[in-house]
């Protein structure tokens, strides 16, 4: 059977002349050759001239994932190119970081592999198929990165409702080698962590806030240091998960970290985590709750704190659902706002792709005004630099977060 052809309609080319990576089900007018879901094809547009070439999906509202813009064909050599492309990209980010284990190593859309995921987990990989062009060449990809990296082992965390939307069930397991222990040890920037890369969120841990951490530790180190009339730094840490941003915490200084998340197993491995630091039992608390509802709580109580982190889950999948999001964020950062002490610091964040900076910023405004509190922008925040967003296709900017320092 031949090469399936993409024919785009006219006037429907510029995104994909752009280097968008996302042709959606709108713009194609027609498909030839009997390609079969998965399949590599060819992307022309209404004359014939070649655009593209990727991967197809008809069960999929986006039903071309562009691999290349180059007339090229897409072989096993083309896949081990592109992965020690992404590879190599960290070589900085390695090299700044000489003592961490973890990293991310390719980012999907954003490292030009749309639907693919590798996480560095120590001696593991951890890979994620996101869609069903990555399915179908998920066992090469795994061979590939054997030989490029020889990890022990490489394991599959491809149960995300993502999926769904390609048709896919999740799937998880062993990819190639060893499989892994039941929790791996990692070192970030110092701190020794235990990730659960079978069970835990995402691929095991958020790695995409790294550079925020380190950040917060600064941000109580400069508070600690400057503020005459502080007697003891206490930090809260909200969706706190596994009590990454609470180490730092710790590390920067604090006296006090109270860290709640509604997940009771979370909350365990963030107490081990704090001991496996040496971290003294007495500076930290471990509160399994809702969130909102603590807040609420809290802020009728009238407590106060010198610094919060909120870092929730994503509230928002779709452009649906973002009304609704809005609402919890606006809710979390108004009680927020009211619990931190008059020269204090929030940094809030949102992983909501759907969620655009500029409208999270407007949130986090409409929470401020409700409040009657004053607040400054310190610094706008973003996702690590492993985890870079193409140029040519801004949905990769998916975490966004401010610093604010409050009055």
């Amino acid at each position: 059977m031949s090469e399936g052809i993409i024919i785009i309609r006219k006037g429907r080319e510029k995104p994909i002349i752009q280097q968008h990576p996302w042709i959606f089900s709108g713009a194609i007018e027609a498909v030839r050759g009997g390609p079969t879901p998965g399949d590599i094809v060819t992307v022309t547009d209404h004359k014939g001239a070649f655009l593209a070439r990727g991967y197809w999906n008809p069960k999929s509202q986006i039903q071309v994932r562009i691999l290349t813009w180059q007339d090229e064909p897409i072989t096993g050599g083309w896949w081990r190119k592109m992965l020690k492309r992404a590879i190599k990209g960290r070589d900085r980010y390695i090299y700044l970081h000489t003592r961490d284990t973890a990293v991310r190593l390719v980012n999907a859309e954003n490292d030009f592999l749309p639907g693919l995921v590798v996480d560095r987990y120590g001696d593991w990989l951890v890979l994620q198929a996101l869609t069903l062009g990555i399915e179908r060449h998920k066992t090469m990809l795994a061979e590939l990165l054997m030989e490029l990296l020889a990890p022990a082992g490489i394991y599959e965390r491809s149960d995300v409702d993502v999926r769904g939307k390609e048709g896919l069930s999740p799937v998880s397991g062993v990819l190639a080698g060893q499989p892994p222990a039941s929790l791996l040890a990692i070192i970030e920037n110092d701190f020794t962590l235990q990730v659960d890369i079978v069970g835990g969120h995402k691929t095991g841990y958020y790695l995409d806030q790294r550079a925020n951490r380190a950040l917060l530790k600064e941000v109580c180190l400069e508070k600690a240091a400057s503020d005459t009339q502080l007697q003891q730094l206490c930090v809260l840490n909200l969706f706190s998960y596994t009590g990454g941003f609470g180490l730092y915490a710790l590390g920067g200084g604090a006296e006090w970290v109270v860290n709640v998340d509604a997940s009771r197993e979370a909350l365990e491995l963030a107490e081990a985590n704090f001991e496996l630091n040496r971290f003294s039992p007495d500076r930290a608390e471990f509160i399994q709750a809702d969130v909102f509802d603590y807040l609420h709580d809290q802020a009728a109580q009238g407590a106060l704190y010198d610094v919060i982190v909120c870092d929730p889950p994503k509230f928002a999948h779709n452009a649906g659902q973002v009304e609704r999001a809005a609402r919890g964020y606006k809710d979390l950062n108004l009680n927020c706002f009211k619990l931190v002490k008059p020269g204090g610091y929030l940094m809030t964040f949102s992983c909501s792709g759907a969620v655009s900076a500029d409208l999270f910023q407007k949130i986090v405004f409409g929470a401020l005004a409700d409040s009657g509190r004053q607040a400054q922008i310190v610094r706008h925040l973003a996702q690590a630099e492993d985890h870079p967003v193409a140029l040519t296709f801004p949905e990769g900017a998916y975490l966004k977060g401010l610093l604010l320092r409050v009055y």
